[in-house]
């Protein structure tokens, strides 16, 4: 099993909490960002990860993912792609046909990809999306008909499910992303409205490092949380 992975951030937001460092290889307790994600696809069996990067960043990628067991094919993009074209670009270095992950490199899941991968292939699916539900960043009031406050509630879940930027991409999909832009502005909703798009659930942890509060979350999150620590090269 191959892997694609969207490694071209920037990391504008962080700052100076990037210390330079492209987004997916920002240190976060003590590893590049990245790599614990490259930790769980190894043991998913997946064995070679395209990421597509900034041309001139290839070496690091290779560099600082290096040891997990999973071989790292850095592509660097000579020009912005976007996400879709970013993906397709990936995908033109695959050697194996068939259904590929699919990811942002900046976020972290406790996903089991195994499981993932194994649903896809029991959906008529062009594309499976990961979804997960999100926090509300506010609490919220309970009210009453007559407008009477019957409680309150801490940051609770909210009930919509969101992309969380996890997929499983068959040859048709594949073959339907664009050369250049997003493909969750093209792709996804033409496959979604031919009934060719499905979600797979997933409740567990997702991290998402955009600001220098994310990064202290994620720092405070897997110092928690030991088995999430990769392998040292």
């Amino acid at each position: 099993m191959e892997a694609l992975i969207l490694a071209g951030g920037r990391a504008e937001r962080l700052g100076d909490a990037a210390r330079g460092n492209p987004k997916p290889l920002v240190p976060v307790a003590g590893a590049p960002l990245l790599r614990y994600t490259i930790q769980r696809l190894a043991a998913a069996d997946v064995t070679r990860a395209i990421v597509a990067c900034t041309a001139g960043q290839e070496e690091r990628f290779v560099r600082d993912l290096a040891g997990l067991g999973v071989e790292i094919v850095a592509a660097g993009e000579p020009e912005p792609l976007g996400r879709g074209g970013g993906l397709r670009f990936a995908a033109a270095r695959r050697k194996s046909a068939g259904a590929v992950l699919a990811m942002n490199g900046d976020e972290l899941l406790d996903l089991d990809y195994g499981a993932l991968i194994r649903r896809h292939r029991e959906l008529p699916a062009a594309a499976t999306v990961v979804v997960a539900q999100v926090n509300s960043p506010f609490g919220v009031v309970e009210l009453e008909a007559d407008d009477a406050i019957s409680g309150f509630r801490e940051a609770p879940k909210l009930e919509h499910w969101v992309n969380a930027g996890v997929y499983v991409l068959g040859d048709e999909a594949l073959t339907r992303l664009p050369e250049r832009g997003d493909h969750e502005q093209s792709t996804f909703p033409a496959l979604a409205e031919e009934g060719k798009l499905y979600a797979f659930r997933h409740t567990g942890a997702w991290l998402t490092v955009n600001t220098p509060k994310d990064l202290r979350r994620a720092d405070e999150y897997l110092a928690a949380h030991p088995e999430w620590r990769p392998a040292e090269t």
